[in-house]
């Protein structure tokens, strides 16, 4: 063999292992291309990561799913208790209303027994006048209610003796704090003073009747005077009614 021949065989064979050289980096290479080595010798696969990519997305969406469901559940809990509560509030308020106004409205239709109390008619009472012992010259006007319902006598009785003109006056400083209310079968009582003790009233006569009126009614009644007559002259005084016959005799 010649020396040329000898170079070629050489430079061939070097060719070859070079060759055999870039074909082990190479699929070195696409090992690693193809997947990745974690220290331990075993590679991970792309489809590996891909499944448990997969899997954590599809958690969190369900999480989220789950999380969006809750709040709308409590979302319309919440509405539905507000709303529930708000209109049971309501209704109760307006039924409170209702009832408030309902019972006032009862009441201003005759559900309170409490009445004005007019005026008695001296039409229907007894009326009487007696004497008494204490004070002298006096008599004692009795004025007793037959009208079954209250009645007020109004201020004092208007009294005309006899055939006089005038009426008797009333004695001013008798006036009492509140009118007199009678109930069926109660009594007021007025103290009439016929003439002055000491003999200083003028005009004096014997009186055998009295008539008595209620101040501002027009109707009236007459009674007898006792003892067949009394004696009456100008200071003859009368007071306003009381409701009792002492009070109607001290003054």
């Amino acid at each position: 063999m010649s020396h040329t021949t000898t170079f070629l065989a050489r430079h061939s064979r070097a060719l070859r292992s070079v060759a055999a050289g870039l074909t082990v980096v190479a699929a070195g290479l696409t090992l690693t291309a193809c997947g990745d080595n974690d220290g331990t010798g075993a590679k991970s696969s792309g489809k590996t990561e891909s499944s448990a990519t997969a899997q954590a997305e599809q958690g969190g969406a369900n999480a989220g799913a789950q999380g969006s469901g809750e709040s709308s559940t409590g979302g319309a809990k919440g509405s539905a208790q507000d709303s529930g509560t708000g209109s049971a509030q309501g209704t109760e308020e307006k039924a409170g209303k209702s009832g408030g106004a309902a019972a006032q409205k009862g009441g201003g239709s005759g559900s309170d027994d409490t009445q004005e109390i007019g005026s008695c008619d001296v039409d229907k009472a007894a009326v009487e006048v007696q004497s008494v012992k204490r004070p002298v010259n006096h008599l004692l006007l009795k004025f007793t209610n037959r009208a079954g319902v209250d009645c007020n006598v109004p201020s004092y009785p208007i009294l005309r003796f006899g055939n006089a003109q005038a009426a008797t006056p009333a004695a001013e400083d008798t006036k009492p704090q509140a009118v007199v209310t009678l109930a069926p079968g109660e009594s007021a009582y007025a103290g009439i003073t016929t003439s002055s003790g000491d003999g200083s009233g003028s005009s004096g006569a014997k009186e055998s009747q009295l008539e008595v009126f209620l101040k501002g009614l027009d109707n009236s009644t007459t009674v007898n005077l006792p003892a067949g007559g009394v004696y009456v002259d100008s200071s003859a005084q009368v007071t306003y009614w009381q409701n009792t016959a002492s009070d109607a005799l001290t003054w």
